[in-house]
């Protein structure tokens, strides 16, 4: 515990970060509130310019009839599966093993909807065709999450997308996108969000990930199907009186780093190799299809805290605030890639992964 509260505090003490927009504090949304007009109106119960004109926009840049903003994408999802249970009149939707709603929301689908899932795929893969097709029970909805989080941001290839989304429709099955992280996989597949959307009969997006917002998600599909969200927004206790603060963050963080999601991406390649050069250092992808992935490490995560604490203590860098075992004698960490990567010097980049290797090599040697 000694070693992990010096790690913690090492980290915080670093002037340069390789993961992230930077630290999650009351700037960054004054920042998005610096050039709005104090006199505009707020909105109101779900209703008011600045939501609709906002959920217009977003409803466009997806592709969809329709979309509506949500505080929390945890309830944009379940509402999602929700519908589509209804619809059919089954209760039962299908997702991976790792899913955010099946290992983060305290079993919210079960307990809230009585919605029974269905496990697809091994844990340390991405569903397939293959896995759809085996199905033998009947489900409502299917939801693909991209990337696939937990598995180191892995994907699909995007005909494989084409495939299920076909096989879906043509067996009256539901498709559903968790789409947190949609934006920042796009310059992979090469596509726009309208054109992944397409294959989709809803999708869901966070502004808070790539986007760097303060919070909120965006849920978006046919006009009838955001209409009966909206019922069920209600029921959840999700039309805050405002939530301006959230949408108006969004819309600003979104206008200025929607564009950039290429450069992330080349960015966590380049970022990606400089791990895998060193000593004990692997990735999951080896190399990204987004901006993100996990750094493993065989090393027991109490000794890697000690030395990670020494490297920022030294260079001023810091990698990661936190890491997780994998087993006793190994360890892992996510990284997203954002505006800050960019602004770390390259000399220091340089020096802190060659102290970073001749370490794991002195601790592995030893």
């Amino acid at each position: 515990m000694a070693e992990k509260n010096r790690m913690v505090h090492a980290f915080k003490q670093t002037n340069d970060r390789i993961s992230g927009h930077g630290e999650r504090n009351i700037q960054v949304l004054k920042d998005a509130l610096a050039e709005v007009d104090g006199e505009q109106a707020s909105d109101m119960y779900g209703k008011g310019k600045i939501i609709e004109d906002f959920q217009e926009k977003m409803a466009t840049y997806l592709g969809k009839e329709d979309a509506v903003f949500f505080p929390s994408g945890t309830m944009a999802q379940q509402i999602a599966l929700r519908i589509w249970c209804d619809q059919k009149d089954v209760k039962k939707v299908a997702y991976h093993p790792l899913c955010h709603l099946e290992i983060h929301e305290e079993d919210g689908l079960k307990e809230l909807h009585h919605i029974e899932p269905i496990l697809l795929a091994d844990k340390t893969r991405v569903i397939t065709l293959e896995d759809v097709i085996a199905l033998d029970e009947e489900i409502a909805c299917l939801l693909l999450e991209l990337p696939q989080r937990e598995i180191g941001g892995q994907l699909p290839e995007y005909e494989t997308l084409v495939a299920i989304s076909e096989y879906c429709r043509e067996k009256g099955i539901k498709l559903h996108l968790d789409g947190a992280r949609l934006l920042e996989i796009l310059p992979y597949y090469g596509k726009t969000a309208e054109e992944v959307c397409a294959l989709f009969d809803s999708v869901y997006v966070s502004f808070y990930k790539g986007i760097g917002g303060v919070a909120g998600a965006i849920l978006a599909g046919g006009r009838d199907f955001i209409s009966g969200s909206k019922v069920w927004k209600r029921r959840h206790g999700g039309d805050l009186i405002s939530l301006y603060p959230y949408i108006l963050s969004a819309d600003h963080y979104f206008d200025e780093r929607v564009g950039k999601m290429g450069q992330y991406y080349g960015e966590a390649k380049e970022l990606a190799a400089l791990f895998n050069q060193c000593d004990a250092v692997s990735t999951r992808p080896e190399q990204p299809v987004s901006n993100m992935f996990h750094v493993h490490i065989d090393m027991p995560q109490d000794k890697l805290e000690e030395l990670l604490s020494e490297i920022y203590e030294t260079t001023g860098v810091g990698l990661t605030s936190y890491t997780r075992p994998t087993s006793e004698t190994s360890c892992y960490f996510e990284i997203s890639v954002g505006d800050s990567y960019h602004e770390v010097p390259k000399d220091k980049l340089e020096y802190t992964f060659n102290l970073l290797n001749e370490r794991l090599s002195t601790k592995s040697g030893s």
